[in-house]
């Protein structure tokens, strides 16, 4: 790669750090050009030159955020294949809950700005690049409730487990806002939150489990 490409290849990922950081923090409708172009240290013209437009960059810069996070936290969580269900869905749910609690993880932030202004901007892509990570926990749900388990059940299993992961989102917001964090906003200890949602979550499924085959 020449000096001039790795400049150019610099330069976008400057971008594209920036823009996940205002997108994340902003939406998209409050986030400006110029406010990303100020903290990427370049100009428009570069907006326009790597992305064309600020909707090409916002659905970019989810991708670049979501790309990085499963980087650095991967989906399945270290846990082997072969490993037994409950480990399996265990380490997705680690996962997830590093992916929301890191610091530098924007992705699930512009989601929770999208959810609330949409845009519909980000419908296409959304659908793409999570739907497969929904479909394999879907499964794993399956696996964990056994054959007995209705569509309704595999559901709400799904959306209970969400729901406790993303209120990390809503934590990180009130400590952005409040520094000093309460014992309600206490993201000190990560670990201990993982392991409680782990555990509520495998008591709850085995509980439904046991259920729905009596």
């Amino acid at each position: 790669m020449t000096d001039l490409k790795k400049k150019s290849e610099r330069t976008r990922n400057r971008l594209l750090t920036a823009a996940c950081r205002i997108f994340a923090e902003k939406g998209f409708q409050e986030a400006t050009i110029a406010e990303i172009c100020e903290q990427a240290q370049t100009n428009i013209a570069s907006v326009n030159y790597h992305f064309r437009d600020k909707e090409t960059l916002y659905l970019e810069s989810w991708r670049f955020a979501f790309t990085h996070e499963l980087t650095r936290h991967p989906p399945d969580g270290g846990v082997a294949g072969d490993a037994a269900p409950e480990q399996r869905l265990a380490g997705r749910i680690y996962s997830l809950i590093q992916r929301v609690a890191d610091r530098d993880g924007y992705s699930f932030a512009i989601m929770h700005k999208e959810m609330a202004r949409p845009t519909r901007l980000l419908a296409d892509i959304l659908e793409k690049e999570i739907d497969p990570q929904r479909r394999q926990l879907f499964g794993l749900l399956r696996e964990c409730l056994g054959h007995a388990a209705d569509d309704r059940h595999l559901q709400y299993c799904h959306d209970s487990i969400m729901g406790q992961c993303f209120q990390l989102l809503r934590l990180k917001q009130i400590q952005h806002v409040r520094p000093q964090p309460s014992p309600s906003a206490d993201l000190s200890d990560i670990q201990a939150y993982a392991d409680h949602v782990v555990q509520f979550s495998l008591a709850g499924i085995e509980a439904i489990r046991t259920h729905t085959h009596n």
